[in-house]
């Protein structure tokens, strides 16, 4: 089970250092000036590779989270509150990642509306989503 474990830290790190980079790369696509059509480019390129390397790493953080909950059954059973909220903070990750996805998409096709301030506040989410996931893990509250 410790092994799992690990593999499930580290792809849930891995996940989330994408999760932190993609909007950065954000920030500096909505600051490209329109004339600036090869910045542009190679930026959308990044977010393109990073986008489609998060979301793989997205994949195994899940199937080892899965294994350790429906395997081991850690966080099942009555007093588990805390897994409940976990369960929802990874939600809402997917969420935000999917949301990553769209932005990319409205990039490509140069429909971008938001500021490069809007991008910097959005890029503040990943960070309050793992420090959430992290403290319900560690600390476990609502347990029985």
């Amino acid at each position: 089970m410790l092994w799992i474990k690990s593999f499930h830290i580290i792809f849930v790190a891995s996940w989330f250092a994408g999760l932190f980079y993609l909007p950065r790369i954000f920030v500096n696509l909505a600051m490209v000036p329109p004339e600036s059509v090869a910045e542009r480019e190679r930026l959308l390129l990044m977010a393109r590779k990073l986008l489609r390397f998060t979301t793989v790493l997205a994949v195994p953080a899940l199937g080892f989270g899965l294994w350790l909950y429906v395997g081991y059954g850690i966080g099942r059973g009555p007093g588990n509150g805390w897994m409940h909220a976990k369960l929802f903070v990874v939600l809402l990750a997917l969420g935000y990642h999917h949301s990553c996805s769209r932005i990319f998409k409205k990039f490509v096709a140069n429909r971008n509306v938001h500021s490069h301030v809007w991008f910097r506040w959005f890029n503040e989410v990943p960070v309050l989503l793992l420090a959430a996931a992290v403290v319900l893990v560690v600390v476990k509250p609502w347990q029985g």
